[in-house]
């Protein structure tokens, strides 16, 4: 059986008592029974086997992390998004502040700013209704680099509220 002189250091390092000679990087090993012989070490192939696989392995693993990672910053971050969206839908609403085509502000949420744009369209989708707008918010966030939009849409009428009157029988 020929082996390598990586098995000969290897050998060496585990003190084997019989360590064969080596002759031009490869040297032959006494043919002997499993039982008696207890040296044995890695051939040069398999440890560049191991090497190949662990540097393929290796960057995979580490972008399989960092996929996962930007995934639960995204997520936290939208949840976050869509709470703004939300708050700036409902006072826009309430207050009747939506009037104007478009508006656009920033938030701080926490330690974060979320960008944010308000458009107030005619809804087409009726032709018989006049009065109902489409209010749209857009809010804009950064997570590991790249930025993500957050969008909310709710329906509002413009028409001006009647004043009820009360009648006393």
């Amino acid at each position: 059986m020929l082996r390598n002189c990586v098995s000969r250091v290897a050998a060496d390092v585990t003190g084997c008592a019989k360590t064969p000679k080596c002759h031009f990087g490869v040297f032959a090993q006494p043919v002997t029974s499993a039982a008696t012989n207890s040296c044995t070490a890695f051939t040069l192939a398999e440890v560049l086997a191991a090497l190949v696989f662990m540097a393929i392995l290796i960057p995979v693993a580490l972008e399989g992390l960092s996929i996962a990672s930007r995934a639960g910053e995204v997520a936290a971050r939208k949840s976050e998004a869509a709470l703004v969206a939300e708050r700036i839908l409902n006072e826009n609403v309430i207050t009747t502040n939506w009037n104007s085509t478009v508006q656009n502000g920033t938030v701080r949420q926490g330690i974060r700013d979320f960008r944010w744009t308000l458009r107030n369209d005619p809804w087409d989708k009726d032709p018989n209704q006049t009065a109902i707008r489409l209010l749209a918010v857009e809010v804009t966030f950064a997570a590991q680099g790249r930025d993500y939009v957050v969008r909310m849409n709710t329906l509002v009428d413009s028409s001006t509220p009647l004043s009820q009157s009360t009648t006393q029988q």
